[in-house]
């Protein structure tokens, strides 16, 4: 049963959705937009993409998704965020929106737009702990980054010496978007740790 490819969803509420349908399709996942509590119900795990974290988080309590998304994250439910979406998976963020909520999951306190506006955005090259070979492109978009992680968090990779890639068991996140670069490598750790998860499950 776990040869099949996992059902991976992506939250469709806001932000870079289709890029990382291809780049889950690409890293060999059936990858489907979500934005209602019956299509989560139906995936393996889930995508939190880059957008505006404040807006995702007001749309996923008005589509109704926020508490789901919370009660699967506390089960165990593989997830990964990207920029807005590692916002989203913070237990703590500094100077919240008014009204921003976050989903939870890694035990981190994330700075919002911390590497600066649109105008700073910019790429650079990031050794990311658990994947293979050259550098990960990393695009970074008004990114955050990890001010502080609890004792079960491990950093996965850094720039200019700030934390831009964490992972908490089932849970990953990063400041960058890898889905932008045509390099499925973070998307296949994802896949990889969806898979591991569903062959525990079965046993």
């Amino acid at each position: 049963m776990s040869h099949e490819a996992p059902v991976i969803g992506v939250l469709a509420l806001q932000g870079d959705v289709r890029e990382h349908l291809i780049a889950l399709a690409a890293a060999d996942a059936v990858a489907r937009p979500v934005r209602r509590p019956e299509e989560l119900a139906g995936v393996d795990g889930l995508v939190i993409p880059g957008g505006e974290s404040t807006t995702i988080s007001k749309l996923a309590v008005l589509f109704g998704v926020m508490e789901p998304l919370r009660a699967r994250v506390r089960d165990g439910m593989p997830v990964y965020g990207t920029c807005a979406g590692m916002i989203m998976l913070a237990d703590k963020i500094l100077d919240p929106r008014s009204g921003q909520e976050t989903i939870g999951g890694i035990d981190m306190i994330v700075r919002r737009n911390a590497f600066g506006r649109q105008n700073e955005s910019f790429e650079a090259s990031v050794d990311v702990k658990g994947v293979e070979g050259d550098p990960v492109e990393g695009v970074f978009i008004r990114a955050p980054w990890v001010e502080s992680v609890g004792a079960g968090t491990e950093v996965l990779a850094e720039h200019d010496g700030h934390i831009v890639a964490v992972r908490q068991g089932d849970v990953l996140a990063t400041s960058f978007h890898p889905e932008l670069t045509g390099d499925h490598r973070v998307h296949s750790l994802f896949v990889e740790m969806v898979r591991a998860k569903r062959a525990t499950e079965s046993l």
